[in-house]
């Protein structure tokens, strides 16, 4: 919101303060027995009612980590704000979790999404059960006790899901309510199975590592560290152990400004990106140092507070930087981009601790790093633009998905754009390549790969671009620029292009003098960037003015691109790609990348 453009976090009141004035919009939208928060009209997969229940729930994600500490410090109108959010909330659960009363969440079936929703909850109460449990009557405790214990007579996917379940078990262990040590053996085996080394998991999917394993796997894990390390004290000392050392290679995911790099599913869960680190200082896991993950926290808070991601009425918007549900899953209901409440867990961190006393500090970066288990290799550079390099991801089908786990590279300043077609300008392939029969104006870029290597010096993988085209790309960073290499062969006659980075535009009308397209060259000169492709084998170079609302930072867009029209047969194509929104973006753009090394 524009009040918020200057805003500066530095405190724990101001991480309070902030936290409430993002939820105090959301009042007038919920329910008389404050069980329901609807947040708006678009659906999801799993109906209405579990998606009021989500936004109830997903709200707690920010409130029960600040009702967990001594709240003497804020200002009197914040503290007597936070009491009069604990009034509602006690009344939402009461009403939520009566089966005679309306607003009852309802039962239970195999892999419901209310199981999801637990997560906010259970934590909330184990983190303050003297707020949130002890004021119950016993009805109104084994209404709630029976409710959450539905989760284990109950199917639930074998991925991030069981840490729902093992929370909720944590909480009855917490309160010295029955549990299931059955469910919870299981529940752990399957993370177990997971795990992959040196901090990494993947998301129940081997094909799958994006924000899921911060935001799910170790975010779940660090909680359960620190609210079990009495009671678990093995299962504890395993999770603090793995998220000190996921961190080493996670921090790479942002820039030191904060910004992260958007990538993978869930997008719209925005902040909640930089919520691992938070998390890390509440389980007292210093990883990277408190310093460090307190400047990348509050960074990338201030960073989301600066964009319109809410809407007239005040409520986070389905989106990224912009609301925008062309980027969505189905899964993504109105409440559901409260789940970037998350980055607020650092609100359950004592004033006392280092992690708020101590001086914020910018991480030290190698200009090129290889994070083998995502399969990235990631540059940084001083004028903090990060670039991921990927190869081997693959996601199921949630919405949008080889968009957003498959294209070359992937920027914290450009982001990357979602197709809504099959023409170039429908499609918007920024970062790609796609194809075409020849003259058909169908095109379509990869899903999948057949293989995959990275390197400290390259990303090389092979693909079925489409039936009877196959491929063989290598991508090469070069400072600002990178070097695309593709060796193709096709049984059909193609279209081919290569697009590099969309760049913004203020109207669909652009200056003439703004783009520059010769014969296999084409570049767009902003004020505000440049973007730039360079063929060193021929073909076209084009402006593609893509869709509106197709990239995810800005709703008006145009991808220099260049386009090949190839016959049967093997073909090289050699592309070279920068983008920049520096100062020193017209510098860096003048010459191209010496790939003779490469060929």
């Amino acid at each position: 919101m524009d009040k918020w453009k200057h805003r500066e976090i530095r405190t724990r009141n101001d991480a309070a303060e902030l936290l409430l004035d993002m939820i105090r919009p959301l009042k007038d939208f919920y329910s008389p027995g404050h069980s329901w928060l609807k947040a708006g009209h678009t659906g999801a997969h799993y109906g209405n009612r579990a998606a009021w229940m989500e936004g109830f729930a997903r709200v707690m994600w920010g409130l029960g980590p600040l009702w967990s500490q001594d709240n003497s410090r804020l200002p009197d109108r914040l503290k007597k704000e936070a009491e009069e959010w604990l009034s509602w909330y006690l009344e939402g659960i009461i009403h939520g979790t009566d089966p005679i009363l309306e607003e009852y969440w309802g039962d239970l079936v195999d892999y419901d999404q209310k199981m999801v929703e637990m997560a906010a909850l259970v934590t909330a109460v184990s983190l303050s059960p003297g707020k949130l449990w002890d004021p119950l009557t016993n009805t109104q405790k084994e209404n709630l006790y029976t409710w959450l214990n539905q989760i284990n007579q109950k199917q639930v996917h074998p991925n991030n899901w069981r840490f729902f379940r093992i929370l909720v078990n944590m909480m009855f262990r917490l309160l010295e309510l029955p549990w299931s040590e059955e469910a919870m053996k299981d529940d752990i085996e399957v993370i177990e199975s997971c795990y992959t080394g040196d901090g990494w998991y993947y998301d129940g999917n081997p094909g799958q590592v994006d924000y899921y394993i911060p935001f799910a796997m170790h975010f779940y894990g660090l909680v359960y560290a620190r609210l079990m390390e009495r009671k678990d004290p093995a299962q504890s000392r395993i999770f603090k152990e793995r998220s000190s050392l996921f961190s080493r290679d996670f921090i790479y995911w942002f820039a030191g400004d904060g910004q992260e790099v958007p990538y993978g599913r869930s997008l719209t869960y925005r902040f909640a990106h930089s919520a691992f680190f938070g998390a890390m200082g509440f389980a007292q896991v210093e990883g990277p140092g408190y310093g460090v993950m307190k400047h990348l926290a509050l960074k990338n808070l201030e960073q989301w507070v600066r964009r319109p991601v809410f809407d007239n009425a005040g409520v986070l918007t389905i989106g990224y930087w912009y609301p925008n549900l062309f980027m969505s899953e189905r899964y993504n209901a109105p409440g559901s981009p409260y789940w970037a409440l998350k980055a607020f867990f650092l609100l359950a961190i004592p004033e006392e601790h280092p992690f708020w006393l101590v001086q914020e500090a910018e991480y030290p970066y190698e200009e090129k790093k290889l994070l083998s288990h995502p399969h990235m290799l990631i540059t940084h550079d001083s004028r903090h633009h990060v670039l991921a390099y990927v190869a081997g991801q693959h996601c199921r089908n949630h919405g949008g998905c080889p968009e957003k786990y498959e294209k070359f590279v992937y920027s914290n300043k450009f982001g990357f754009s979602i197709s809504r077609g099959f023409g170039l300008s429908e499609g918007a392939f920024d970062n790609t390549l796609a194809a075409s029969l020849a003259g058909e104006e169908r095109y379509q870029m990869r899903y999948g790969a057949e293989s995959c290597e990275i390197t400290e010096q390259e990303v090389k993988l092979s693909y079925r671009l489409m039936p009877g085209v196959r491929v063989t790309s290598r991508i090469i960073p070069q400072g600002a620029w990178h070097v695309r290499i593709h060796e193709i062969c096709t049984e059909h006659e193609i279209d081919v292009v290569d697009g590099g980075f969309s760049i913004r535009v203020e109207s669909g009308k652009y200056e003439a003098h703004h783009v520059e397209i010769k014969e296999g060259m084409a570049a767009a000169h902003f004020p505000w960037g440049i973007s730039k492709v360079v063929s060193l084998s021929g073909g076209t170079g084009i402006i593609v003015d893509a869709f509106p609302n197709t990239n995810l930072f800005h709703s008006l867009t145009i991808i220099p691109t260049i386009r090949h029209c190839l016959r049967p047969g093997v073909h090289k194509i050699i592309t070279c790609v920068m983008a920049d929104d520096s100062e020193d973006a017209m510098e860096l753009s003048v010459g191209i990348p010496d790939v003779s090394n490469f060929i």
